[in-house]
């Protein structure tokens, strides 16, 4: 994976000690606590098969998105369960193939309530075809919080679009926004009712791979 900053000592805090506080600002960059990382697409674009164990670089595009997440995170991988070096949990949208909002709720079930952790808990929320993410993304989206009392953050990439699915949120404010019948909902329309902040993206940390040719590209420049 591409060398990147490493904030492993500035996401070392508590919960409860620093972050977000009870009345709902950040007061400083909280640590992770929950991440989850959707991988059950269907592959359309890149003609069939599962992308997230194509290897860039000497690694699974999953295990590259893994990466990106700090150690002791509770990590939820919806999709249909497959190797991995890291420690996940595993879940299915429903119904399978129900698109990205669907698996969120799905992701969202396992997660426990917000109110059971001293302040205000974070949710790292991934697609598991970006391989160029790093430990200091999130530490950068978490970093746009402060001082806010946004419900997230997301990154931005070099033509200003939203990368909805490289995102930070309270994990009240992401279960409110997601529907009743989660099923084939509008990924963009359900999270862009949160006031977000957005995060430039650095280097190809934007980059996603949806065909053969960004496989392709992805692994030049791994």
């Amino acid at each position: 994976m591409p060398e990147g900053p490493d904030p492993t000592a500035e996401c070392t805090g508590r919960p409860g000690e620093d972050g977000p506080n009870q009345e709902g600002t950040v007061t400083s960059a909280a640590p992770v606590q929950h991440a989850l990382v959707l991988a059950g697409g269907g592959s359309r674009r890149f003609g069939g098969g599962d992308k997230t164990t194509l290897r860039v670089g000497g690694a699974t595009l999953l295990d590259r998105v893994l990466g990106a997440v700090p150690t002791g995170t509770d990590t939820v991988v919806v999709g249909p369960e497959r190797p991995t070096g890291a420690v996940v949990r595993w879940t299915r949208e429903r119904p399978p193939g129900g698109g990205p909002v669907a698996g969120i709720a799905a992701g969202l079930h396992l997660l426990p309530p917000a109110d059971s952790r001293p302040g205000i808990p974070l949710v790292a929320l991934l697609a598991a075809d970006h391989p160029f993410l790093t430990p200091g993304t999130l530490h950068r989206l978490a970093v746009a919080l402060v001082g806010t009392t946004g419900s997230g953050a997301v990154l931005v990439d070099d033509a200003g679009r939203r990368q909805w699915l490289v995102s930070l949120w309270r994990l009240d404010a992401l279960r409110s926004a997601v529907p009743e019948d989660p099923a084939h909902a509008a990924l963009r329309s359900t999270l862009g009712a949160l006031p977000a902040v957005d995060v430039p993206s650095v280097g190809a940390e934007a980059f996603d791979v949806d065909d053969r040719e960004a496989a392709a590209r992805a692994d030049e420049l791994a």
